[in-house]
């Protein structure tokens, strides 16, 4: 098999978890797209020592996830400004349909409500169903922190979705 079939099938088959996980730290599909779409072009010009590694996905992953928290920073320095001086207005629509865009959701808003280290441990143990050691490995920082980080995170989206209960499950 040659290595452009060989990208061609890792891409297939790992695309739809990443753009998933994305999605989970974007609020956004479309978004999630675009950050997922970028990561696997950088795998692709890395391929020939990618393909070596036991799991490339993982490193998709952790690109794509660098790239969404610094979307996210992004974002933040954005609303900051335009706050400071005055100009704060709507956020502009989305690309996607509301119903795939996670922000019009009471589960997707107080994800997003959450700091970007607890949303990523969220992500990525239960939208990437990775393990408190493969988590700590992708993001550079101890289990133990892993541990920590996901049962504040589960604390906090609890309390956020405890004060809007009739929209829970909807």
């Amino acid at each position: 098999m040659g290595s452009a079939d060989e990208f061609r099938e890792f891409y297939l088959a790992s695309y739809g978890r990443v753009v998933a996980m994305l999605a989970g730290m974007t609020g956004s599909r479309a978004e999630a797209e675009d950050l997922a779409q970028e990561a696997y072009a950088r795998a692709l010009a890395r391929w020939s020592r990618l393909r070596g590694y036991d799991l490339p996905e993982a490193w998709v992953r952790k690109v794509a996830m660098r790239l969404a928290i610094d979307a996210s920073r992004r974002q933040r320095r954005r609303i900051a400004t335009a706050a400071r001086i005055g100009a704060l207005r709507q956020p502009a629509a989305t690309a996607g349909a509301p119903e795939e865009d996670l922000r019009y959701s009471a589960l997707g808003a107080a994800l997003l409500d959450l700091p970007i280290r607890e949303r990523q441990v969220l992500v990525l143990h239960y939208l990437a169903d990775l393990p408190v050691d493969a988590i700590a490995r992708e993001t550079g920082v101890p289990a133990g922190t892993v541990k920590s980080r996901l049962a504040v995170a589960r604390r906090h989206l609890e309390e956020r979705l405890s004060q809007h209960p009739e929209a829970v499950g909807k």
